[in-house]
């Protein structure tokens, strides 16, 4: 350890609680430093916050999709715990449904069997044809998930691993995801279900590597899971873990300032104060902290980089309670009755307002009474759009209006008309909450060319005790990569002072 350590243990902020965030002090103080955790807002948890009503409901603001359980679990299993300890599981079956027409509607179940059944009833060939590219996609989660998302993006050196080498080829780094399924299924269909994961992913089906099947793996192989409770539960959980390790959270603490000297952070300032620190990780938007808290010596990236960086969509939500029961919905709910490639070209190509929109209902308390009043509903609808774009109200309203208009017919429930809690969040709210970077939702776009080392660096190259963890640094975005992350980060600050 670095001498100056050697007669006290040092003192580590963290910017940022949302999963990376509070994972990476997990992790920080399990090694026995001392750790403060500075948010913003009111409440921990950054995108996975909740919004709790007055009258009865509890909304996830954002993450709704619990995939990849085991990334949860080898978290608390670090701490000595079990995910049972903090929430219940639900396995959803159906796992999520798929909207293509009123009458025109797939169902994807948690069996296997029966899954391959259904793509069969679509497509002649095409159960065979779906067990060889889930076997395909199981064998680039288990690199992907088990190797590369834990390397910390410092040195092609860390790709020196037979594993790896051997199944350079078979990761299909280099094939795009659209000609990849296209080669399995014709079926249109199949082929939107197939490729829905990357429109949250962020980029074109054909912009991003085949390597990124392994998430279809994740979604109809492992299942698609529900925390009762929410996903504000998870959040919880962590926290209850972090703070038994001895962290510190301080709410209503934006960060201000980062003092350097000798290439080292010694001090940081929040709306609480200044305190002295001995390093820093920054789980808040990558972007924020270098333009906002560093000065220009000390960035790793200028204005034009991050200009020119392609990033996963932004959206419009809106969190509706709902009086009435509604029919026809489940868990999970994609409406994809209008042409997903026109809509990922106004997010990504030709940026705009979408002209005929895919959009995305959530609707838990199908699942868990807890989250809305008896015979209520609780409906989160999320429209991706593209970043960066203006949101006024008056257009907000505009789509909320074209979406209700479809939902209702497709439900045949008169959902405005039994309205007892409406809110929206769009882009100009990420920025203001979460100084999000164009008010992006996800993070950056996996393209080839944003893929593992070429994403931002987690380590700041100009500060010694810097590093960066989240969605936009490696592994990249969601949040099993996002808890990942904070676990990597951590590492490569405990390997920092223990040098």
């Amino acid at each position: 350890m670095h001498t100056k350590f050697k007669q006290k243990k040092p003192q580590i902020a963290i910017i940022g609680s949302g999963f990376a965030g509070i994972s990476s002090a997990a992790y920080l103080a399990k090694q026995g430093y001392q750790v403060d955790v500075y948010e913003k807002n009111s409440e921990i948890g950054g995108r996975a916050r909740q919004l709790i009503t007055d009258n009865g409901y509890v909304f996830d603001m954002g993450p709704s999709w619990y995939w990849m359980p085991e990334v949860f679990e080898q978290f608390f299993n670090d701490f000595g715990h079990k995910v049972e300890d903090f929430y219940t599981l639900e396995l959803l079956d159906p796992g999520f449904s798929v909207v293509f027409g009123a009458n025109d509607v797939l169902d994807i179940p948690a069996n296997f069997v029966e899954l391959c059944e259904l793509f069969e009833s679509i497509e002649t060939g095409s159960a065979e044809k779906l067990k060889s590219f889930l076997t395909e996609a199981e064998y680039k989660y288990k690199i992907g998930i088990g190797k590369l998302v834990y390397k910390p993006g410092l040195s092609l050196l860390e790709f020196a691993d037979t594993d790896l080498i051997k199944g350079m080829f078979k990761l299909q780094v280099f094939t795009s995801f659209s000609s990849h399924v296209k080669k399995y299924f014709k079926d249109p269909r199949l082929i939107a279900l197939m490729e829905f994961p990357v429109l949250f992913l962020g980029a074109m089906p054909e912009d991003t590597p085949a390597l990124y099947s392994l998430m279809n793996y994740a979604g109809l192989k492992l299942g698609t899971w529900y925390p009762k409770g929410g996903f504000g539960k998870v959040i919880q959980g962590m926290k209850t873990v972090a703070e038994k390790e001895g962290v510190k959270f301080h709410v209503n603490a934006a960060v201000t300032a980062i003092e350097v000297q000798k290439k080292s952070i010694t001090k940081l300032t929040s709306t609480k104060g200044t305190k002295d620190y001995d390093g820093v990780i920054a789980a808040a938007d990558y972007h924020h902290v270098e333009e906002k808290l560093l000065n220009q010596t000390y960035r790793n990236y200028s204005e034009k980089y991050w200009d020119q960086r392609i990033f996963a969509p932004s959206c419009l939500i809106f969190y509706l309670g709902v009086s009435i029961k509604v029919d026809r919905l489940n868990h999970h709910t994609l409406f994809f009755d209008e042409d997903l490639k026109q809509h990922s070209k106004e997010i990504y190509k030709d940026v705009k307002w979408p002209s005929k929109p895919l959009f995305y209902v959530c609707c838990p308390s199908i699942t868990d009474s807890s989250v809305a009043p008896g015979g209520h509903e609780n409906l989160f609808i999320l429209m991706p759009l593209a970043p960066g774009i203006e949101d006024p109200e008056k257009i907000r309203e505009e789509y909320f209006t074209l979406i209700m208009d479809r939902l209702e017919v497709y439900t045949g429930t008169s959902i405005r008309a039994n309205l007892d809690f409406k809110k929206s969040y769009c882009v100009s709210d990420f920025i203001a909450d979460y100084n999000s970077y164009k008010g992006n939702a996800y993070g950056l776009a996996n393209t080839l060319m944003q893929t593992a080392n070429l994403k931002p660096s987690l380590k700041n190259n100009k500060i010694d005790n810097l590093f960066y963890a989240g969605q936009l640094t490696v592994p990249g975005p969601g949040v099993p990569p996002s808890i990942i992350s904070g676990k990597v980060s951590a590492q490569q600050l405990i390997k920092y002072f223990n040098k």
